[in-house]
């Protein structure tokens, strides 16, 4: 054969690269063999092994069961321990405390279900949300929302008194309802700063008003039924704001303190003798639990679930190395981030981990 019918040989050398060996407990890549029929566990807990954000998936699987499954006992005793912390018993008892952020646009969808079951069933220790995750929990007690469509157009609906969030419709008079609910609450609590000398924080609020809503539908009406704290630190960035500057020329005087929730959400974190975040959406919820574990030197577990990218520095796009840098996760973390958005994945999440095993 000549020359001129021969594969050069810079371009054999180019394609033709041999391989190093791969190490023994390299995972193949393999989906789900729908052969097998539709099986939905069998499916979800192949995306470990498919690749891209189905692997991601099935990591944050693994990691929110291994948030689950920790106890103290786990640990071996530190010279430092206290002589409770010695106790075998005590130590099978402690948990790691899971804390679970949320932006306001998923309790207005019906992920809102969702994180109910898991506050009802006591499966989550801290909640940190938005104003507008927390309203929206309330007024839906009140009134239903609706499903619309993304292209339905703004003026046509400003005309009609109907509010669009993404493809969901919230009629105004839901937040007239939620004014008509809210407001005698407001003048109770006025009331209770003044003759009893209540200081009303975010927390306190959300506490008394999951009181007051007796909603077996609400988030917060099992929050306050479980204990489980929920911090807004934005707390008027909302439709709790308006009625708060409404009620602030009605009936002037009433103070939320701000400076309380930091410190009691900062030593959730301080005093957790391990702690797992699971974030959905960024912003002030991701920061604020992210914020509160650099006081422990960073969570010991991460699962961040959001669609932001992070090539314009936003805290949002932020992957959990990020946080590392910042002692807001912990160098030998178990982390990850899923590149999704959290009405297609959280449930699913959800599925193979709390619901899984209750």
């Amino acid at each position: 054969m000549s020359s001129k019918d021969s594969v050069p040989n810079c371009a054999a050398a180019a394609v033709l690269v041999r391989s190093e060996g791969v190490p023994d407990d390299a995972q193949p890549i393999r989906g789900y063999d729908f052969e097998n029929g539709v099986d939905y566990n069998a499916l979800l807990s192949t995306y470990i092994n498919t690749g891209f954000q189905a692997t991601s998936f099935g990591r944050a699987v693994d990691i929110v069961n291994k948030m689950r499954a920790w106890r103290l006992s786990d640990e071996p005793v530190a010279d430092t321990d206290c002589e409770e912390d010695r106790d075998l018993e005590y130590r099978k008892s402690v948990k790691c405390k899971i804390f679970l952020g949320y932006t306001s646009n998923l309790v207005s969808s019906g992920i809102r279900e969702t994180i109910k079951y898991l506050v009802k069933n006591s499966m989550v220790d801290v909640l940190v949300s938005s104003a507008g995750g927390v309203e929206e929990d309330f007024i839906k007690c009140l009134a239903p929302t609706y499903l619309g469509d993304f292209t339905l157009e703004g003026r046509a609906l400003r005309s009609k008194g109907l509010n669009r969030i993404g493809n969901l419709i919230v009629p105004n008079d839901n937040y007239c309802k939620f004014e008509d609910w809210i407001v005698p609450i407001l003048d109770q609590m006025l009331k209770e700063q003044k003759d009893d000398g209540t200081v009303w924080t975010p927390s306190k609020v959300i506490h008394r008003l999951g009181k007051e809503i007796n909603h077996p539908d609400s988030i917060y009406y099992w929050a306050y039924k479980n204990n489980i704290p929920v911090y807004c630190p934005a707390i008027t960035d909302g439709s709790l704001g308006d009625m708060l500057y409404f009620h602030s020329y009605r009936s002037p005087g009433l103070v939320i303190d701000v400076v309380q929730d930091i410190r009691a959400m900062n030593t959730e974190a301080v005093r957790a003798k391990k702690s797992g975040v699971i974030i959905l959406g960024g912003g002030l919820v991701k920061h604020h639990i992210c914020n509160a574990n650099l006081m422990r030197n960073g969570a010991d577990y991460a699962v961040f679930v959001n669609t932001a990218q992070e090539f314009d520095g936003s805290d949002a796009g932020a992957r959990p190395d990020e946080a590392v840098s910042w002692g807001k996760i912990k160098a030998d973390a178990e982390s990850v981030k899923v590149y999704a958005e959290a009405s297609l994945v959280f449930p699913l999440l959800v599925a193979q981990t709390f619901a899984k095993n209750n």
